[in-house]
């Protein structure tokens, strides 16, 4: 049975233990970003040095295209452009994870030093020597390492959101620094390689790199929903979520690994990319108008201001720049009107 209940924007599906509730707004908002996901997949898809029509995109997947249009759209633009909107998303929900137990929405992996560690591991791994798998466990090693040292450093006396962002910063710093020694002791071209990297970069993105990446990202995705109940109770705090039976500190490292990883493969493929973490969430939040962070939105969210940004990187501004530019223009901007906004609350 359905029953509609206006008052609170909610749709009821079923009854008794089999009831599903629906929020209207949430999944209208999750269902639009969507939309506009694909609206910009087709069109990056479609510009570039052979522009392809937005009929002749759909055609390609269904058959209808041939010729150099389908060889463009599919071998040469859709590895990139399925790798932006899976690391978007993965950015997003990684984000949404750390903000939901912090309760603070300023942690994202780029800002507490998880993204940084992550680039450390690939670094190392680099230097040593490695393909794309090995670079993906360096940096997944790296960015874990990272984690547990915040958590460790910041879990004395319980753990609190604002001592866990204000060590990730720390720990973040260090590794930055850590990670510019190493950057000069390497050889000139791996330095360069993994300087380029670390500017978030979706140039290098390749069939052989993309897809393998964008795989692994859609199975963590969809081990996302098994921390995700336990996420909303803590999003009430650790006592309450205990209180309701929920695991917390199971709940917790599940959370961090699930997260840390899509980081992690992330970083491997195109290099730190910045505030998409941080921004897609909050957006998401507004979107959906919940209290509480929305997973699936904030991955849709995520891939939207990924790709969005990819496209302004490639065809907008008049030079070729790294995708993680943009997000940094796009990001500090945000984070300003985050602060601000934060600031006036608090008065």
């Amino acid at each position: 049975m359905t029953d509609v209940r206006f008052a609170h924007r909610r749709l009821v599906l079923g009854r008794g233990r089999h009831r599903v509730v629906v929020r209207v707004r949430r999944a209208a908002a999750t269902a639009a970003v969507t939309v506009v996901v694909l609206i910009l997949g087709v069109t990056a898809l479609a510009l570039g040095d052979y522009p392809v029509a937005p009929a002749e995109v759909v055609g390609s997947f269904t058959g209808r295209t041939d010729g150099l249009a389908r060889t463009a759209v599919l071998e040469w633009r859709l590895p990139r452009a399925a790798s932006a909107i899976a690391f978007g998303a993965a950015l997003g929900v990684a984000g949404a994870v750390f903000q939901t137990f912090t309760r603070n929405p300023l942690a994202s992996p780029d800002v507490i030093g998880l993204a940084s560690g992550a680039y450390t591991g690939m670094i190392l791994t680099l230097i040593a020597g490695g393909g794309w798998a090995m670079l993906t466990l360096g940096s997944l090693a790296g960015g874990l390492a990272a984690a547990v040292a915040i958590l460790m450093l910041a879990s004395r006396d319980g753990l609190q959101g604002f001592r866990f962002i204000v060590v990730g910063i720390g720990v973040s710093a260090m590794l930055s620094a850590l990670n510019t020694w190493l950057l000069l002791r390497a050889e000139l071209e791996t330095a360069l390689f993994a300087a380029a990297w670390g500017a978030g970069s979706l140039n290098g993105v390749t069939a052989a790199t993309g897809w393998p990446a964008t795989a692994v990202v859609l199975v963590l995705l969809a081990a996302v929903p098994l921390v995700s109940r336990g996420l909303r109770q803590l999003d009430l705090g650790a006592d309450a979520a205990r209180a309701s039976g929920v695991a917390v500190s199971r709940i917790r490292w599940a959370a961090i690994g699930l997260a840390v990883a899509l980081v992690s493969v992330t970083t491997a493929v195109a290099g730190p990319i910045s505030f998409v973490a941080l921004a897609a969430p909050q957006i998401a939040r507004r979107l959906a108008g919940t209290a509480e962070i929305p997973i699936a939105a904030s991955a849709a969210t995520g891939a939207a201001v990924l790709v969005a940004s990819d496209i302004v990187a490639q065809h907008v501004i008049p030079l070729t720049v790294p995708v993680g530019v943009v997000t940094v223009v796009i990001g500090g901007g945000y984070l300003i009107w985050l602060l601000a906004h934060e600031i006036r609350k608090t008065a």
